[in-house]
């Protein structure tokens, strides 16, 4: 697990550095696996169609709703690594 942890935080640093900036449908990814490995599930409400970011981000957190902490931070890495 620390190794992973290890990696993630490394993926994480990395990810402010991109050689190119990802679609946005991507970075809503990378928040969304983000989010479920540093918090977990989304508990938050939902915000309202005015907030359309925030709906977005709501959305992108929400779609990895059962997704194990270890697992999110592992397609995190894997995910940051591809876009390296």
């Amino acid at each position: 697990m620390s190794d992973l942890k290890t990696q993630f935080d490394t993926a994480v640093a990395n990810s402010k550095s991109l050689s190119e900036r990802p679609d946005n449908s991507t970075l809503l990814k990378i928040y969304g696996l983000y989010k479920q490995a540093t918090v977990g599930d989304n508990t938050d409400k939902k915000p309202g169609f005015s907030d359309m970011v925030g709906r977005a981000k709501w959305e992108a957190w929400d779609s990895f709703k059962g997704t194990e902490k270890v697992d999110a931070m592992q397609q995190y890495v894997d995910l940051i690594e591809s876009l390296s």
